[in-house]
């Protein structure tokens, strides 16, 4: 088992942080080495025994997910993908090892997390790591021109006063799209055929439990900001800006 310092306090803002500084004492975080399952593939994965964000385990939504994702992998193949709410990292880190699927991690504005998914990344043999992004829901986001068309996240419904800021770097991702290059409008020519995801595309997987009125209240503001939300299986949801193409057969 491994140790690191982490100091909760650091995460909130304090009127005097020169007080703060020579008072607040470390708490000892704690890790946990496990290993983990995935569809041909099983993963080392330190996990945190706690985390003030909710960012230490892997939650039932992520094995789902990689499951529906080998089943549709020729429809995802060749994309550009970021992940919300990776949290350990594990998801992205099978997708990398499994479909070479270039993929950005990102979560809270927290550096524990950050270095946590590296960790895991070298603990799984990726070297260089995933690139991550530091970004807390709502607030601007670091990069303007996002060219990613794949966008995925699983079990990240659990906060209900998150809705709101979740929704809003959603709506930034989907509708500031801008292709990187000539494979990327070329994948949007085949998908006018009939074949593959939407692009861009928002696929959530969710399997946590929480009252059907919550879960509405997600994808009703999805709505009211001009998304398109269907349910395509298996707790799988297809969110996507509503000018963009419909295609494939499940979509």
């Amino acid at each position: 088992m491994d140790i690191a310092l982490f100091s909760p306090s650091s995460l909130f803002p304090d009127e005097d942080d020169t007080s703060s500084h020579n008072e607040k004492t470390e708490a000892q975080q704690s890790y946990e080495e496990r290993r983990h399952e995935f569809p041909g593939m099983e993963l080392f994965i330190r996990e945190f025994s706690f985390h003030q964000l909710n960012a230490n385990l892997l939650w039932p939504g992520t094995f789902a997910f990689a499951e529906f994702l080998v089943q549709h992998r020729s429809w995802i193949e060749g994309r550009r993908c970021i992940e919300l709410g990776s949290g350990t990292g594990a998801l992205a880190i099978y997708l990398r090892k499994s479909f070479c699927l270039d993929i950005t991690t990102s979560d809270y504005d927290d550096q524990e997390i950050e270095e946590n998914v590296a960790h895991n990344c070298r603990a799984n043999g990726i070297i260089p790591v995933l690139p991550h992004i530091k970004h807390t829901w709502g607030e601007t986001f670091p990069i303007t021109d996002p060219d990613w068309d794949l966008i995925i996240a699983s079990d990240i419904l659990l906060y209900v006063k998150q809705y709101t800021n979740l929704i809003k770097t959603l709506s930034f991702l989907l509708k500031s799209y801008k292709p990187k290059d000539n494979k990327a409008v070329k994948r949007m020519e085949i998908e006018q055929n009939g074949v593959g995801f939407p692009q861009p595309v928002f696929l959530m997987s969710w399997r946590r439990r929480i009252g059907k009125e919550d879960e509405s209240l997600f994808f009703t503001g999805c709505e009211n900001v001009g998304l398109e939300v269907k349910h395509i299986g298996s707790r799988v949801y297809c969110i996507k800006p509503r000018h963009a193409t419909v295609s494939g057969d499940n979509i």
